[in-house]
């Protein structure tokens, strides 16, 4: 294993705002490279805020999502609508192997940020864009949210819910960092690409069309002439064993057998209904799914009769494939999590560090950065610019035009 990270020297400017732009420029951060996180004066990222509006949790003093999204980054604060920000930006876009934005077209062209402006500055500059909806189409200029155009378009919001129950809010930021690894992945294959010809390269990714992606199974289905799945009713599922059913302690178990004719005689067997492995109604694939709804409802009165610690004895014992709906607090104490160093500390000088969590992308033979603390806002402005080639003198006269913070 390398002492030096994969990706030192690599120079990331982050002009994109709130999850899947900066969390993406976080995963190469993460392998050693140097990013400048770039934020409008006195306000910053929006996304600095977001712990403060319900329903994400409230923890004193640490703002949980700016750290995850931002580590190990340095905060520059520019005005990118002063005329007298453009030579920064013009520097660093000269200084970046890669860019990372999401303004919306419109926004980028008025303010000087398309590809063709910025690359006719860098022909090596990986120029990475991520939109709501996709650069093209009447849609293009929207702004979009994992909420709006990841979960809700994409059909996943619909299809991940009960039968006759609204659709459920989705845990913030779960569209983003999805779309954030793909990202990751456009701009390391254009590093690559940029290896072989010595030319930078767009990529482009979309929250829309991700979201098109995580329901690809179903969509494709769709796409060849099928039905549309719907809701599932609880009471009569199209699979009573590919269900979840709630034990006498109020927790969810959900089976999942892939091979039906053998699991499942052992399965009832397993859990005291040897006749039902018997009986014919249930002897074969075609007759399960007929008697759907009376062998969801034989399960109902079942789990109801043990706690979820009983039922996983017994489950464990038969060799079930079976999952446990657990609690982000069970989550945050899984032993399955910290054997595989999910969790990571926070290099933040402290005694007793906070953990955060490693992105999913790992190489054995690379070590990673160990964490640090997100940047306040401005936090490196001069010592980005002095980076950058600008004297004191030339900083004071940004600051008297209102170009930085």
């Amino acid at each position: 294993m390398s002492n030096t990270p994969l990706l030192e020297g690599l120079h990331v400017v982050d002009l994109a705002s709130f999850i899947a732009g900066p969390a993406a420029a976080t995963v190469l951060g993460d392998f050693g490279a140097d990013v400048v996180k770039v934020e409008p004066p006195r306000v910053g990222d929006a996304y600095r805020s977001l712990s403060r509006i319900p329903p994400n949790p409230r923890v004193e003093g640490v703002n949980y999502p700016w750290q995850l999204d931002n580590r190990n980054k340095r905060s520059i604060a520019l005005n990118l609508k002063s005329p007298g920000a453009r030579p920064v930006l013009e520097s660093l876009v000269r200084w970046a192997d890669v860019l990372v934005t999401n303004f919306p077209p419109r926004t980028r062209d008025k303010l000087g940020l398309d590809y063709d402006a910025l690359a006719a500055l860098n022909p090596r500059l990986i120029y990475a864009d991520v939109t709501g909806f996709g650069e093209e189409g009447p849609d293009a200029q929207l702004p979009g949210f994992d909420v709006t155009a990841f979960w809700a378009r994409s059909g996943l919001m619909d299809l991940t819910r009960q039968r006759d129950v609204p659709p459920a809010m989705n845990v913030f930021g779960s569209g983003d960092h999805s779309t954030a690894i793909t990202l990751f992945a456009g701009i390391m294959t254009a590093l690559y690409r940029r290896e072989r010809t010595g030319r930078g390269a767009r990529v482009t990714v979309s929250l829309l069309a991700e979201g098109a992606w995580a329901a690809g199974m179903w969509l494709q289905a769709v796409l060849v002439g099928a039905k549309s799945p719907r809701p599932v009713d609880r009471s009569d599922p199209p699979n009573a064993l590919g269900s979840m059913y709630r034990t006498a302690d109020d927790r969810w178990i959900v089976l999942v057998f892939v091979n039906e004719d053998k699991q499942v005689p052992l399965f009832l067997r397993a859990i005291g209904h040897p006749e039902a492995a018997e009986n014919p109604r249930y002897a074969d694939t075609p007759s399960r799914r007929a008697h759907a709804a009376e062998i969801a409802a034989l399960l109902d009165r079942t789990f109801a009769k043990r706690s979820l610690a009983e039922w996983r004895e017994v489950l464990d014992a038969a060799g079930l494939t079976y999952g446990v709906v657990q609690t982000l607090e069970e989550c945050a104490q899984d032993p399955q999590l910290l054997a595989n160093r999910v969790f990571v500390p926070i290099d933040d000088g402290g005694d007793d560090p906070h953990l955060t969590i490693d992105s999913p992308v790992r190489l054995d033979q690379e070590q990673k950065v160990r964490p640090g603390p997100a940047p306040d806002l401005g936090e490196h402005t001069e010592a980005v610019l002095h980076d950058l080639g600008f004297d004191t003198a030339g900083i004071e006269e940004l600051r008297r035009a209102e170009a930085i913070g």
